[in-house]
């Protein structure tokens, strides 16, 4: 019944309410298997939440309260199975970066920055998916995502130096500032200090690889905590930083600034997080979909990040987007629907509610640790090798962004990324591959090949152009189409198979029509072969197809040769003897008859 109702529900209803798709595959083993799943997440994301607030620069509570609402709405309102919502590392970097230069991190005026930042990154997510704008994300290169996150990391671990050693160096710049910094004031580092955030990083490590079923980050927070308990316990406590407890309590209600000048300044920010969120949550999500054979509506999603990130807005959670981490667990754990999501924020609270008061024992050095594990586990090498191996364009992306995130504002390395791609895909569509065809006398069936060494008929000039002809292309064709004629100028006829070309812009019409002019005033013609369905409608609309002539467009190559070669100067045909096409057969030669044993080809149509 259910079913039926799913599938007889009217599109609108769908995607103010998007469960009506999937609630049907609700039963008792299903809310079994989501609950588990739900449970793992609350668990996991306690410490992510607590680490990836202190990288945002907000209270760490800040970052648990942003693992409950916005999954529990992101989950209801989304496209996804298995996608779970929440602080990420990612958003936090970049969050911090935007911040950071307005208002101290940690104050009411940074957490006030924060909320209105989120309540303005999920109100444009909002309007691009009802505007159907998913494609979007598809203009942030794989490249872009792995140099930026590898700049993110590198950061990461560079501003938890000072928590780590114990000692104290100004609050944010860049990379090489952090760094001098830290040389500067190597003779202050604490031991005790040190030696917390060293057996935290390495009892992390040690569980990760040797029991990786093990909550490593929790196993590695109690290790530390303990360590400081030691030291507290010798008397050393009041040197040890701590986090201090967190308030046992749900999330309280928050609002953003509805401020013009505040919103103004902070337009950019919203733009750079926007992207960077949503490529994080629909490449997660599509990942998620491809495993479990679910259909994934972009758009929806795009939706269900936005409400997700207005109501965090509401109840004190920051930029919320999807987490790699928590979603690729919710589905090895067995989630089943997205209740599994709603389930792990509902049980985060009551998780919070019992252990928010044993962060007073957590030590700074202890996160700090924490965060170098997150830090290294950002850097994807195994990509960044095959990227390097594979192509030096992206490489050059990667790079470019890898050294923009470390020392240029997070949120221009971002937008500078994205341009280099679409610069670097514009050149490449720039230039489409034009290849000289001829037929091979070698095939029975003559089927046409590019070689250099075969003769071309003296009249007749045939190309494949592989690539779409938009104004970007124009120039490169018109450049190779000139080279052409000076090599030889006699060929005043040129056919173009056009099975490559996907898309023809108004340019590469009026560049089409213009060619077939000026070849007709020569005594030539423009003819186009295997043309797409769909590929001449700019023709259509703006008169070009009576220019180039309706006539000359063909179906297939057969056809085309047929009707072309009526149209040569068969005096020079009779001159030539090189026979390029079957039809050639057809016009006496000029010279003298052939040797016996040399019969002359029969009449028929060259093929494709």
């Amino acid at each position: 019944m259910l079913r039926r109702l799913s599938n007889a529900c009217p599109v609108w209803l769908v995607r103010a309410f998007p469960p009506v798709r999937w609630w049907h595959r609700v039963d008792r083993r299903t809310l079994r298997a989501d609950f588990v799943a739900g449970l793992t997440g609350a668990i996991v994301v306690l410490p992510q939440g607590v680490a990836f607030a202190t990288i945002a620069g907000m209270p760490v509570e800040y970052g648990l309260y942003a693992g409950m609402i916005p999954a529990i709405v992101a989950a209801l309102f989304g496209s996804s199975w298995h996608l779970v919502s929440g602080p990420t590392t990612a958003a936090s970097v970049v969050l911090f970066s935007s911040l950071s230069a307005l208002a101290e991190p940690g104050t009411a005026q940074y957490v006030s920055l924060a909320l209105t930042l989120t309540f303005m990154v999920g109100l444009t997510q909002i309007a691009l998916g009802l505007a159907r704008m998913g494609v979007l994300v598809n203009f942030i290169s794989h490249s872009v995502i792995i140099g930026f996150t590898a700049g993110a990391a590198v950061l990461i671990a560079s501003k938890q130096l000072k928590h780590f050693l114990g000692i104290d160096i100004p609050r944010g710049g860049h990379v090489h500032e952090i760094l001098a910094s830290v040389w500067e004031h190597l003779g202050e580092i604490d031991p005790a200090v040190t030696a917390i955030g060293i057996v935290t990083l390495a009892c992390g490590i040690l569980i990760k690889r040797y029991a990786p079923r093990l909550p490593y980050m929790i196993v590695a927070m109690v290790a530390g905590s303990l360590v400081a308990v030691g030291f507290m316990t010798a008397g050393s406590m009041t040197t040890i930083p701590v986090v201090g407890a967190l308030p046992a309590t749900l999330p309280p209600l928050s609002a953003p600034q509805f401020d013009l000048d505040t919103m103004r300044a902070l337009a950019p920010a919203t733009l750079a997080v926007t992207l960077f969120a949503l490529t994080e949550a629909v490449s997660i999500a599509r990942a998620l979909a491809a495993r479990s054979g679910q259909h994934l509506d972009g758009n929806q999603e795009f939706i269900g990040q936005g409400l997700s990130n207005v109501a965090g807005s509401f109840f004190s959670g920051y930029v919320a987007t999807g987490s790699f981490n928590r979603s690729g667990l919710n589905y090895e754990a067995g989630a089943k629907t997205p209740l599994a999501a709603v389930f792990a924020g509902v049980l985060l609270m009551g998780v919070v509610l019992l252990v928010a008061p044993l962060a007073a024992y957590l030590p700074n050095a202890a996160m700090a640790g924490i965060l170098f594990l997150v830090a290294w586990g950002l850097i994807d090498f195994h990509h960044i090798t095959q990227i390097v191996r594979t192509s030096r364009s992206e490489t050059m992306i990667l790079a470019t962004t890898f050294l923009a995130t470390l020392f240029l504002e997070l949120e221009f390395a971002i937008f500078l990324g994205v341009i280099l791609s679409l610069m670097v895909y514009l050149a490449r569509t720039s230039r489409p591959r034009i290849l000289a065809r001829v037929p091979n006398p070698s095939d029975p069936r003559r089927k046409f090949i590019t070689d250099g060494t075969l003769p071309e008929c003296p009249q007749l000039k045939i190309i494949r152009i592989d690539g779409s002809l938009f104004f970007g292309a124009v120039a490169h064709v018109q450049e190779t189409l000139r080279r052409f004629e000076e090599q030889q100028p006699e060929q005043k006829h040129l056919a173009i198979i056009a099975s490559g070309i996907n898309f023809i812009d108004i340019q590469g019409a009026e560049f089409l029509a213009q060619e077939a002019e000026k070849r007709r005033q020569r005594g030539g013609g423009l003819y186009l072969i295997n043309v797409k369905e769909g590929v001449c409608e700019p023709f259509k609309r703006g008169d070009y197809l009576r220019i180039i002539g309706d006539d000359n467009i063909f179906h297939s190559k057969s056809e085309a040769l047929a009707a072309i070669f009526d149209r040569l100067d068969h005096d020079i045909c009779r001159r030539c003897d090189k026979r390029i096409f079957r039809e050639c057969a057809s016009v006496p030669a000029a010279a003298e008859p052939r040797e016996s044993g040399h019969e002359p080809l029969r009449p028929a149509a060259a093929t494709a």
